[in-house]
């Protein structure tokens, strides 16, 4: 394809998810897999190595999925790189190689995140976007600091902001907060909001307060189950559900958990079930390796072997259950369950 071409198809498809015009996943899916295995160096390659021909294609089941430690070595995009001024880049602790997720449009990916956001929890007016991101939003690059920089902003809260390591702030806000008529949206990682509930500090209770983790623990502190993790949140914060929101680097969309610990997929989003011993085999259990088909990822790779284990049930909700024992510790997923 010309450059312009490129252009013109990427307009198309982002027009389209923009719109909400998903409605039949598996055309879009498989018009979006003959377009990156065609202009995808990366993608296209690893096809070829496994003796794959796009022409085979026929259904989504059948569609390969890309391993994704690739984005920490290769630039991953369907198009020519001069396309691609800006990326994302992951977390990771010291001498770890993180991922950078090369995108076409910043402002895409922003105005994508926030209509899923408001189609879980409805216009994000209604809500004090409190952000606790320490770590995340001391270094550059961050999908999740970008996010939270625009919620914040389209909130149109003078309360709104970002809150690093100044605690008594955060919860002097809250206390202020805990009487008005909108939400206050507690949005932190892990590490960040298990440091605050042990801090010993009072945090004032809220009826109309919402905690949501993202993240994860970056090897601030040892591992620990979901249940565990969550429980300290509801003593701590006095809330009786956990929000959760499941997003990376390597994906546009982000799935949501309202407390039961099941992520509901975005429309732009499916998720496969991989062998955990086979990642060409789908898992012939009710578990496995997670493989993600996001369509948000038009402009890289929209097909996602990731190192995530999980569950899906029969309602399409995903549980994610954990890593692969040898995967490298990833920002965006510590919790086990």
């Amino acid at each position: 394809m010309t450059i312009n071409e490129t252009l013109i198809y990427f307009k198309s498809f982002q027009e389209k998810i923009l719109n909400g015009e998903v409605l039949d996943f598996e055309e879009l899916a498989l018009n979006l897999f003959s377009f990156q295995s065609a202009n995808n160096p990366v993608y296209g390659e690893y096809l070829k190595v496994r003796k794959i021909r796009p022409i085979d294609i026929k259904q989504i089941d059948e569609i390969p999925f890309l391993p994704i430690g690739f984005f920490k070595t290769h630039p991953v995009v369907s198009g020519p790189i001069r396309l691609f001024e800006s990326y994302y880049s992951s977390s990771g602790t010291t001498g770890m190689v993180t991922s950078k997720h090369h995108v076409w449009s910043p402002e895409f990916y922003l105005h994508h995140s926030l209509n899923l956001f408001e189609k879980e929890y409805g216009s994000i007016e209604g809500y004090h976007v409190l952000a606790l991101l320490p770590s995340y939003l001391e270094r550059k690059g961050s999908s999740l600091v970008s996010m939270a920089d625009f919620l914040i902003k389209k909130s149109k809260s003078p309360h709104s902001g970002f809150y690093l390591y100044n605690h008594q702030e955060l919860l002097d806000r809250i206390a202020l907060l805990k009487e008005d008529s909108r939400r206050i949206l507690l949005l932190g990682v892990t590490f960040g909001l298990l440091d605050l509930a042990e801090s010993g500090m009072t945090i004032p209770e809220a009826d109309n307060l919402i905690v949501m983790e993202t993240g994860g623990m970056k090897g601030r502190r040892r591992e620990m189950i979901r249940e565990e993790v969550h429980d300290i949140y509801k003593m701590a914060f006095g809330v009786d559900l956990v929000h959760s929101e499941y997003g990376m680097t390597e994906l546009m969309s982000q799935a949501y958990s309202k407390g039961e610990g099941k992520y509901t997929l975005a429309p732009t989003m499916r998720v496969f079930l991989r062998d955990v011993n086979d990642p060409f085999s789908p898992a012939n259990r009710s578990q496995g390796g997670i493989n993600v088909i996001d369509l948000a990822n038009f402009h890289s790779c929209a097909f996602i072997e990731t190192q995530d284990l999980g569950k899906v049930d029969s309602e399409g909700k995903v549980e994610i259950l954990g890593r692969f024992d040898n995967s490298e510790i990833r920002g965006c997923n510590l919790l086990l369950n």
